[in-house]
């Protein structure tokens, strides 16, 4: 282990004198809930001298670590009177260094900022892959790796100007909310265009561009009534940050014997976290096994620790103005320390929501995941966590649309997902999904089928939940992981750069096909804006027959009935078996075709089609 502190704690080379080389958070706010302000202070063998603050501010606490290049100082920022103070840094009555810290004023109303709930629909973009805005960014000197668009796995260019400047087409296309994958810095040698091994927390990655374009993002979407959502990542940083580097302490990352830098990788079986008989061993490789060589394994126990990723999160909230987070990975991290994560976010921000990334298998495990899960208190926990990431849904849909019907395949293992929700609780508050980046492209395992594309946003854009899409599926886009890698299912979409034969953001650009899938899409999550009882009405589900599959959104105001047809011919449905919640509604509007229909005797349904059918009296 001191070993391995000593290859991990290589110092910079400073002066003779310690220099202050970082400040972090760099600044704060007054008129936090919690006034309690803690501020990494890095140097030289920092701790060898004395810091006071200048105008009589107190420093509630002084923490020193085995590190001497760190000191930790507690402040009450109600005590502080001033919008700027310094931190001085004193060797006797020399004064070394100093740092001018700055207590900003918080923005109107910013602690009840409004969050995504189920009226939103969330685009998940992948930055480097979506869009250049800013050629003069696309390698930069201090970053190691440059543009070259020819290798799959390499930098491609895309950036935060990119996407500002195609926010007409995302607004048009009716989503709501915007996730982008991480775009703090990641100075990785290679494969650092994802994000996930990230170097700095404080600071967006230059070739995306700079953090005042991130605020100037989401404050953009703000203006469209839209909001940015943040990719949080608390499991784990590259291996190149600066942090890790020189380590603060030794168990600030978990480290195992035998491997280089203390390398294990996980065994990713985040079951053992609510298993009763798991065993330590399989629990901790689960939990303090890296990702991989380049992502060292975050230890969230370590009350430093914890703090500095608490603070992080809050800062980007406050400073971009953000609207919400989804956290990476979030099974992988001590559970305890989380629940405390979560919570210091929630108190500060009560209405910010936060979906974890719980890709589990069953909605048992799923749903203890969730604040308030009745089987998370059956292992006595709350995650205080908001929301979650309906994997069970997600794992089931494209075998639920491709293999015949029986009693436990087809279109009732739609309906077995469903009929979980009572563990959930809050059953709104789920994110629902047919892909994201880091699985198949729908668009490939259906061959390139609009049917099969229409039902499945058909599906996710009417049950219960917030339907996330990813970028490009909405034009056809397609992604072999299982041949390409993870770089195929995140191709760069057409028209994002100058070069481009084709521009798939202008519509009349767009091939017939594309406009198919697009107009689709338009069509349908603009009408769902508006439908609140989508957003927060009760459901009927009826049990699939003849695979056919039907259920009803309905409220105090309004019905609405959805039918999937699987087959490969027409279905006619004799409607009074679904008396239930027809009741006295005769006919109805459909929303895409906008094709009246008589509800008094039988509905025939088209071949792989769905329909979405506003009732009317």
């Amino acid at each position: 282990m001191k070993k391995l502190y000593v290859v991990l704690s290589l110092s910079v080379i400073t002066g003779v004198f310690a220099q202050i080389k970082k400040v972090e958070p760099a600044f704060w706010w007054k008129g936090m809930k919690n006034p309690e302000l803690q501020i990494l202070v890095y140097g030289k063998s920092i701790a060898d001298n004395e810091i006071e603050l200048s105008d009589g501010i107190q420093i509630k606490n002084i923490q020193k670590v085995e590190n001497p290049n760190y000191v930790f100082l507690t402040l009450n920022t109600d005590e502080i009177n001033v919008p700027q103070f310094k931190i001085n840094i004193k060797k006797g009555k020399k004064n070394i260094d100093s740092y001018t810290y700055e207590l900003k004023q918080r923005e109107p109303n910013s602690a009840n900022r409004e969050s995504f709930t189920s009226k939103d629909v969330m685009y998940l973009i992948m930055p480097d892959r979506f869009a250049n805005g800013d050629e003069t960014n696309d390698s930069r000197p201090d970053l190691i790796e440059k543009v070259n668009r020819s290798l799959p796995n390499g930098r491609h260019g895309g950036d935060l100007r990119g996407i500002i400047n195609n926010l007409d087409y995302i607004q048009g296309l009716g989503a709501t909310a915007v996730w982008l994958t991480p775009v703090n810095e990641d100075n990785e040698k290679v494969y650092s265009y994802h994000g996930y091994a990230q170097t700095d927390l404080y600071k967006i990655d230059g070739r995306y561009g700079t953090n005042e374009e991130y605020r100037e993002l989401s404050r953009e979407l703000n203006k469209r009534n839209m909001m940015l959502v943040m990719d949080y990542v608390t499991n784990h940083w590259g291996i190149s940050h600066w942090l890790i580097k020189d380590l603060p302490t030794k168990d600030w990352i978990h480290t195992f014997s035998g491997g280089e830098n203390g390398f294990r990788r996980s065994n990713y079986k985040t079951t053992t976290q609510f298993d009763t008989n798991a065993s330590e061993i399989d629990k901790r490789y689960a939990l303090d096994g890296w990702f991989d060589t380049t992502m060292p394994d975050i230890n969230q126990k370590n009350p430093l620790v914890l703090k500095y990723l608490t603070q992080n999160a809050i800062w980007w909230i406050e400073y971009a103005e953000l609207g919400g987070f989804r956290v990476d990975t979030y099974p992988y991290n001590d559970k305890e320390a989380m629940a405390k994560w979560a919570k210091a976010i929630t108190d500060e921000y009560p209405k910010f929501n936060i979906v974890g990334e719980t890709w589990l298998n069953s909605a048992g495990h799923i749903s203890a995941w969730q604040k308030d899960s009745k089987t998370g208190e059956a292992a006595h926990y709350n995650s205080n966590l908001p929301s979650v990431m309906d994997f069970m849904l997600y794992g089931n849909m494209s075998s639920a649309l491709k293999e015949p019907e029986g009693w436990d395949k087809g279109l009732v293992k739609l309906y077995d997902v469903f009929s979980s929700d009572f563990l959930y609780p809050d059953i709104n508050n789920l994110l629902v999904f047919f892909e994201n980046h880091d699985t198949e492209r729908w668009n490939e395992i259906f061959n390139s089928d609009p049917k099969a594309y229409k039902t499945a946003l058909t599906l996710i854009s009417t049950v219960r939940g917030i339907p996330q899409i990813y970028y490009g599926t909405e034009i056809g886009m397609r992604g072999d992981k299982n041949k390409g890698g993870d770089a195929d299912i995140r191709r760069d979409f057409p028209g994002g750069w100058k070069s481009d034969k084709q521009n798939a953001f202008n519509v009349s650009s767009q091939t017939p096909q594309q406009k198919e899938y697009y107009q689709f899409t338009q069509k349908l999550l603009n009408w769902r804006k508006g439908k609140d009882v989508i957003h927060t009405g009760k459901t009927k589900n009826y049990i699939p027959q003849n695979n056919v599959f039907v259920y009803f959104r309905y409220d105090d105001k309004e019905s609405v009935m959805v039918v999937i047809n699987n087959n490969d011919k027409n279905e006619t449905l004799d409607l009074s078996y679904f008396s239930e919640s027809l009741h006295d509604y005769t006919k109805g509007k459909e929303v895409i075709t906008e094709n009246e229909l008589s509800l008094k005797n039988n509905l025939t349904i088209p071949a792989k089609t769905s329909m979405i059918i506003e009732l009317q009296r």
